[in-house]
């Protein structure tokens, strides 16, 4: 890795403000330029238009998808960009360099009936199942994304006026409703199994485990989830982000606005909300096909 990259990235993280997941992806993207250029036997600065283009090319034959590739190109050109305004080039080599069409496939989520037979799955008799359930539940009920909702703490759930305040993507906060059933579990989570996970010590994560009290983990909650999706016939199809998708699905198919939805979520843009509408055109047509006699 060059100083330049370890710059770059640590302008990311101080000067943007951007998430650690984010520097972190762009990171292992950078690491790649960073190891084609030293193939080259050229410093990373150096590199042209004609060998990021390889590069792309490269990243492609080993089979990552045009969704991964574009993330990369658009590190590149972020890249190359900061090395312009540091005086490290005079014109950026990725300023057009054109990442591969995304596949037209939509967001996987699940049906009402499949969310309630998950979410009767954990054993809400033991601490850690009732934990589990309170976790599903604030996850269906916000559609919040797993970062977000492993590091709540609990000043940030307000059980009395049904909502919580989440940090996401730039440490952008934003105010998202809970629902009376997810509340419920919230409260029979903190004042039943809580105390027996953390068994005296003290944490000031809102969802802990149960060995020395503290956070869940990204991976942890993740695995957690697969198990209780293997339980009732969901493994294929389940993880956190299809809970989320989920939400925004349903939350939709009942009249909800797109752009209550977006700030819900947490979209910058709403054209990344209205993927969501794709999706209810989509059922539509599976419905028509179906069922009209010319179809």
């Amino acid at each position: 890795m060059s100083v330049l990259v370890d710059t770059y990235l640590t302008h990311l993280a101080v000067e943007r403000r951007l998430s650690p997941n984010t520097v972190e992806s762009y990171g292992r993207d950078l690491i790649h330029l960073a190891q084609f250029a030293a193939g080259h036997e050229r410093p990373v600065e150096d590199l042209d238009r004609r060998g990021l283009e390889a590069l792309v090319r490269q990243l492609m034959g080993e089979g990552r998808s045009p969704a991964s590739v574009a993330r990369a190109v658009a590190c590149f050109r972020g890249f190359y960009r900061f090395l312009v305004v540091a005086g490290h080039r005079t014109a950026n080599p990725a300023d057009d360099l054109q990442a591969p069409r995304a596949w037209k496939t939509l967001p996987k989520f699940l049906s009402i009936e499949d969310v309630d037979r998950l979410l009767a799955t954990p054993d809400t008799s033991t601490p850690r199942g009732l934990r589990d359930r309170a976790l599903i539940e604030v996850l269906y009920a916000t559609g919040l994304r797993v970062s977000e909702l492993i590091n709540l703490k609990a000043p940030d759930v307000n059980l009395e006026s049904g909502y919580l305040t989440t940090t996401g993507k730039g440490r952008k906060q934003r105010l998202v409703p809970l629902g009376d059933e997810a509340a419920s579990w919230v409260v029979r989570y903190l004042k039943e199994s809580r105390p027996a996970l953390l068994k005296q010590r003290s944490a000031t994560r809102l969802f802990v485990n149960a060995r020395g009290g503290t956070g869940l983990t990204r991976v942890g909650f993740w695995k957690i989830l697969k198990a209780y999706g293997r339980q009732c016939g969901l493994a294929a199809s389940l993880s956190p982000h299809v809970l989320r998708h989920s939400f925004a699905t349903h939350l939709l198919d009942r009249g909800a606005d797109l752009r209550a939805i977006q700030m819900m979520l947490g979209h910058s843009d709403l054209s990344t909300t209205q993927i969501y509408t794709h999706i209810l055109e989509a059922r539509l047509r599976t419905v028509y096909d179906k069922f009209h006699p010319r179809s």
